[in-house]
């Protein structure tokens, strides 16, 4: 979970929403990301979309099974439904997304017994720094804003 706070933080300094991902198999890294929807100009480029990506590069296969993806906050559906279609192995995340979260807190895709996978989910994790990230992000751009 810390790199993917590395790679949150990364994004807060392009002035992207600060969540980060990390897609870790047999013990190594395979695949980092952060937000960039705004310098992509892509509204599916979310960390977790982008690690997937290059985790599923690295392996030489869409199948990612045997691999956990890090993420400092609670996937939103796209991001979920992804990583059924992954068919990723475990899911360990920060903080709660009460807004658009799709792994427990909204709604619970990963675990959606009608979907073709499920995985387990360990929720929570560095959840204090991983909430404290975003809010101090956002709160730096609303006070920019009142500024202007």
């Amino acid at each position: 979970m810390k790199d993917a706070l590395k790679e949150a933080r990364r994004a807060a300094a392009e002035a992207e929403v600060p969540v980060g991902a990390v897609v870790v198999k047999d013990g190594r890294i395979i695949g980092r990301g952060r937000n960039q929807r705004e310098k992509l100009r892509d509204p599916t480029a979310h960390a977790e979309m982008i690690a997937l990506t290059q985790a599923a590069a690295a392996v030489g296969s869409w199948r990612l099974d045997g691999a956990a993806m890090f993420v400092t906050l609670e996937p939103c559906p796209m991001c979920a439904g992804a990583l059924v279609n992954a068919r990723m192995g475990r899911l360990v995340y920060g903080a709660d997304d009460p807004k658009a979260g799709a792994c427990g807190t909204l709604m619970d895709l990963v675990s959606d017994r009608r979907l073709n996978h499920r995985m387990p989910v360990t929720r929570g994790v560095l959840a204090a720094e991983c909430g404290a990230v975003l809010r101090e992000f956002f709160r730096a751009r609303r006070g920019r804003r009142e500024e202007e």
